[in-house]
């Protein structure tokens, strides 16, 4: 069947803070039922170009497969809303694996994740399972692949910028982790490294951390702020 739109949902749109994969490889995982096998493969996608180059590169590598059936929610407030039955009965395999996705708890009470997409690969094994058979299988193929997929929270955040000399820059780098400031990308030039520290954009605390900077270099090094980045940051 072609892709079906779902609703965003009505919570608060969350366009500051959301929650997505560690980036990294792709999570697979395989449950067995019925003697059909389901092959998940979660990837973390922010466009849908790259949520269907996932599809289709699944396709190829499991060409023999009977269906390969998807769904993915991408962007801060979780706007874009696709599923796929790919030849299943309508609404058994898509739906049910974008309500996994969709009413997944990261934290208690939150369902906020985003920039995923969930491929389930289906090898038939001869036993019919019936809809609500495939229902339940589809939807716990999916939840059973979030259950071991590493998660990050994707924050919008203020960067600011000091330029330190090399020397310096390891052990100020390994300070600010230390008091739990959350560190950018590093930039390198002939004279100098920048480093780059990811803060709520709030003046209170960029000037904490201004502060706490000039502390650690006796004074000697300014903080710049800069624009604002999507930022990924851990979960504690």
């Amino acid at each position: 069947m072609p892709d079906v739109d779902a609703a965003p949902g009505s919570e608060e749109s969350r366009a500051a803070v959301y929650t997505t994969l560690a980036a990294g490889q792709d999570l697979r995982t395989e449950l067995e039922i019925k003697r059909s096998r389901f092959i998940t493969v979660l990837r973390r996608t922010e466009t849908e170009a790259a949520a269907r180059d996932l599809v289709a590169g699944l396709r190829r590598e499991f060409h023999d497969a009977r269906h390969h059936c998807s769904a993915f929610i991408l962007g801060p407030d979780r706007s874009v809303q696709r599923s796929n039955d790919d030849g299943e009965p309508s609404g058994t395999a898509g739906i049910p694996m974008l309500e996994a996705l969709s009413r997944r708890e990261t934290t208690p009470g939150v369902t906020d994740l985003s920039d995923v997409t969930a491929v389930v690969v289906r090898y038939f094994g001869g036993i019919l399972l019936g809809a609500g058979g495939l229902v339940r299988a589809y939807s716990e193929s999916v939840s059973t692949a979030l259950d071991a997929a590493p998660l990050v929270h994707r924050t919008r955040l203020r960067i600011c910028a000091a330029e330190v000399p090399h020397a310096q820059a390891g052990r100020l780098e390994n300070e600010l982790r230390s008091a739990g400031f959350v560190m950018a990308d590093t930039s390198y030039g002939a004279q100098s490294t920048v480093l780059r520290l990811a803060l709520p954009d709030a003046p209170d605390t960029i000037s904490a951390a201004a502060d706490r900077l000039l502390s650690l270099t006796a004074g000697a090094t300014v903080l710049m702020p800069e624009g604002t980045e999507w930022v990924d940051v851990p979960i504690s």
